[in-house]
């Protein structure tokens, strides 16, 4: 039997080193490459050419819907997105039948979707399937993410997942691939996202950004003091201090000190 090549996608080293391990109890796979990130995972599968592309939804630099958009009909492989659970997500799958694995990944799911692919990779013109299928369930994920705001955030803590009530969450601040979030109560979480990717599925009425790389509910603003140039700094409910952009600042003026 032929073995199925297969490419894993992760930003986290240790879910790709769990993949790694339940693939390497299935003898008819062979693991032809690893990426860390969107960026990777686009040039992996262009020169690697897998049949089978594990790919986290979630990535830095692209997520996994954004890396199978670049690709051409003829560099597509199958895949199976990688995802902790998402309401939006596992209905565009099921829904245009694309496979996924939710986190943590079990064995036998595992094997499911390796079987999946061998039956699909033995159909004819497979390719142009698969990119209908992924691109039908892009189009579903992002029009029911624009229509409702995202209510928690799942935040990972070790081996648990917490899902924080966006209500709670008093500032979110970007600092490179990471974003560090505060709740009213002042605990803090630090999730791998996209500040711009964020924003798009929280209620624009409630956060309100202060710079390129700060967002903040307006539910927990305590105060704001002028500073020089026309600019604020926010005092929060839990105490912490951000300062607004100039180019900021007018919509903050708009939104919260006109009566």
């Amino acid at each position: 039997m032929e073995k199925i090549r297969i490419l894993i996608a992760d930003d986290e080293r240790p879910a790709r080193e769990y993949l790694k391990r339940l693939l390497a109890e299935f003898d008819d796979v062979d693991l032809s490459g690893e990426a860390q990130s969107g960026t990777e995972a686009l040039e992996a599968i262009k020169s690697l050419k897998p049949d089978l592309a594990l790919l986290d939804l979630q990535m830095p630099e692209m997520s996994g819907i954004e890396v199978v958009r670049q690709l051409r009909k003829t560099q597509m492989p199958l895949v199976a997105f990688v995802t902790a659970f998402d309401d939006y997500a596992v209905q565009a799958f099921e829904l245009n039948a694309v496979d996924y694995l939710l986190k943590p990944v079990e064995p036998d799911r595992l094997r499911e979707t390796v079987d999946r692919a061998r039956e699909r990779l033995e159909q004819t013109d497979w390719r142009a399937a698969e990119t209908e299928r992924i691109a039908n369930a892009a189009e579903t994920y992002e029009a029911s993410t624009r229509n409702e705001p995202l209510t928690r955030i799942p935040v990972k803590k070790r081996d648990d997942i917490y899902l924080i009530p966006v209500a709670d969450v008093a500032a979110i601040v970007a600092d490179g691939e990471l974003l560090h979030i505060t709740t009213a109560e002042n605990d803090r979480y630090v999730i791998n996202f996209r500040l711009k990717g964020l924003e798009a599925r929280l209620d624009a009425e409630r956060f309100i950004r202060l710079s390129r790389s700060a967002l903040v509910n307006i539910d927990h603003v305590d105060r704001l003091s002028p500073l020089p140039g026309g600019t604020y700094m926010i005092v929060l409910s839990n105490g912490q201090q951000l300062e607004s952009s100039r180019q900021h600042s007018k919509l903050l003026r708009s939104k919260m000190l006109k009566l």
